[in-house]
């Protein structure tokens, strides 16, 4: 009947083999058995050494007369120093092979020899418990009782050799042979199971210990991978440890610092020590969204939630585990899932009113011709601005379609930041009329920047409608800046000074169809935000200070950060210009 195999943890490695195992088994070591070896050779020396010592101070002392003992030392000493010299640890195999000749074989018969030419009333018997020990450590039960078994029988054969020797009381000679060899036998079998216990446990807390590793291992590159922020953080606000993701969001060029940091060490972590304080004093889970600011540095808004572990003795330590979420990521998701859908309807609805708008707009344009009553001229330029209004809402939503469909292996082109700006500024502050209004800063050196020249112009342009449309009208309300960043990289600003935002109306300042103004159809920064991040830059929003007249006022400002263009795109760009 087969056996079903046995089920066990994921990263556990396979169940336990019976047995001592093998030598090269990574478990047991070579280094585990290797100084068990050494160490029953060694003791091997030290006793040979010391019957050595032992019968030639003997000798000296005229104590014995029988030679022949210091030569069965001497060789006995010779072999054990031998082996421990030059021989090569091994397992011993069930039977008796050239190994065990040359190990407990050389006991058995010193040992044995020693007791026949005793000539002192020194018993050597109990030293053969030595080969019996070292045959059920280093070898196998089978071994082992073979080698008691062979104590025993020597024993035995020297009651018998001193009843021919010395006729007398031969019963108390044969009793303590047999008492000797139980004894051995004891010894084997307990010495064996022993042994065989602790290398099972051996291998076993082993095991054990390189699943816990392989786990630690899966679980740290799992951590090590999540686009979410992870950070352990102690009461005293010191973060023990922090992923990849946590690093980036905390910001402050954090990549850089030592594995641990203080959460009071930078005043835009403020908001997260807090929680993390307030996360001791409660139990229960702790979730809130909080906003972390550098200066110098955008804005980042996190959503966090925190947990605390749990304490195996009051002695123990709770940590805080904190996990942190890009607001910016979940709105981009809810973004997707919301524009998969939405996006196409729209381009769908965008291409069935076109015509029909065209049509409205070219008939009446062919009635306003025949009509001269001045009322109804303001009825039919009402409707030609209104169709003009849709038109431009239709345009904008397939704009949505072209920029979300862009090639993504096109060609990415090189433009002078600082030169297309002020030549886009200058258009459409002729076509608006609004040169007085625009204050521009044009900082070199020149930066060159991987974007599109017409994408750049959108993106400009809908920023500028949008300054045009919340500024005050004075000079200098709006303001235009093109400067190097710290990093080297392209920064266009585009600043006015209107009134600050709702924090309702900023939480979804980049989200499509929504607008605070009834008649606008909230397309514009959501556009921008997707040029930028097709072409890898970047767009924020910020309140701050602009000096105007001479006075320093608040207003709105949109930073775009642009990536900086590489060698090959600029032979690109220049080869398909050429082209």
């Amino acid at each position: 009947m087969a056996t079903q195999p046995q089920a066990h943890a994921w990263f556990a490695p396979s169940p336990l083999e019976s047995g001592f195992g093998d030598i090269d088994d990574p478990l047991t070591g070579p280094g585990e058995f290797e100084r068990l070896w050494r160490g029953f050779m060694t003791a091997r020396v030290t006793l040979g050494l010391v019957l050595l010592l032992l019968q030639g101070g003997l000798w000296g002392l005229n104590q014995s007369s029988n030679s022949s003992l210091i030569f069965v030392c001497g060789g006995y000493f010779a072999a054990t120093l031998g082996v421990r010299l030059f021989a090569r640890p091994r397992r011993m195999r069930r039977n008796f092979d050239p190994q065990w000749i040359f190990t407990i074989g050389v006991d058995v018969v010193a040992f044995t020899a020693l007791q026949f030419l005793q000539g002192s009333n020194i018993n050597y018997a109990p030293l053969l418990a030595l080969p019996v020990l070292l045959a059920a450590v280093l070898g196998s039960l089978a071994l082992a009782l073979g080698t008691a078994a062979s104590v025993t029988l020597l024993l035995l054969a020297y009651s018998a050799w001193l009843t021919g020797q010395a006729p007398g009381d031969t019963a108390a000679y044969f009793a303590q042979s047999a008492l000797t060899g139980a004894g051995c036998f004891v010894i084997a079998f307990l010495s064996n199971q022993l042994s065989t216990r602790l290398v099972n446990e051996e291998q076993r807390s082993k095991r054990s210990q390189l699943a816990v590793q392989v786990q630690r291992q899966v679980n740290e590159l799992v951590i090590e991978s999540l686009t979410d922020g992870i950070l352990v953080v102690d009461a005293q606000g010191l973060v023990r440890a922090a992923n990849p993701a946590a690093r980036h969001l905390l910001g402050s060029g954090l990549s850089q610092r030592d594995a641990s940091f203080n959460l009071g060490s930078e005043t835009g972590w403020a908001p997260l020590a807090e929680l993390a304080r307030a996360s001791f004093t409660r139990v229960d889970l702790r979730r809130t969204d909080l906003t972390i600011l550098h200066p110098g540095q955008g804005l980042r808004r996190l959503r966090a939630r925190t947990r605390l572990t749990g304490t195996l003795d009051t002695q123990s330590e709770s940590l805080c585990v904190m996990f942190l979420q890009d607001q910016r990521e979940m709105e981009a998701r809810t973004r997707t899932d919301k524009l998969a859908s939405m996006g196409r309807m729209s381009a769908a609805v965008a291409h069935e009113i076109r015509n029909p708008l065209a049509a409205i707009a070219q008939a009446n344009a062919l009635l306003e011709e025949d009509i001269t009553d001045p009322k109804h001229r303001q009825l039919t330029q009402m409707v030609a601005q209104n169709a003009n209004r849709l038109g431009k809402i239709v345009d904008e939503v397939l704009n949505i379609s072209r920029v979300q469909t862009r090639d993504s292996g096109a060609v990415a082109q090189s433009l002078a930041l600082r030169e297309s700006v002020e030549r886009i500024w200058r258009d459409w502050s002729q076509q608006t009329s609004s040169q007085h209004l625009i204050s521009v800063t044009l900082l070199s050196p020149e930066i060159q920047v991987a974007f599109e020249a017409e994408h750049l112009r959108r993106l400009l342009i809908n920023l500028l409608d949008n300054a045009l449309r919340y500024a005050s009208g004075q000079s200098g309300s709006i303001q235009i800046e093109v400067r190097p960043s710290e990093a080297g990289q392209g920064v266009l600003g585009v600043w006015s000074d209107g009134l600050p935002l709702e924090p309702s109306v900023e939480q979804h300042l980049f989200e499509p169809f929504f607008s605070s103004e009834s008649r606008s159809s909230g397309l514009g920064l959501y556009i921008c935000r997707e040029l930028c991040e097709g072409h890898g830059a970047s767009i924020i929003y910020q309140r701050t200070q602009r000096p105007v007249g001479g006075t320093d006022i608040a207003g709105n400002e949109f930073f775009v950060t642009f990536r900086t263009a590489r060698a090959g795109d600029r032979v690109q760009a220049r080869q398909a210009a050429a082209v």
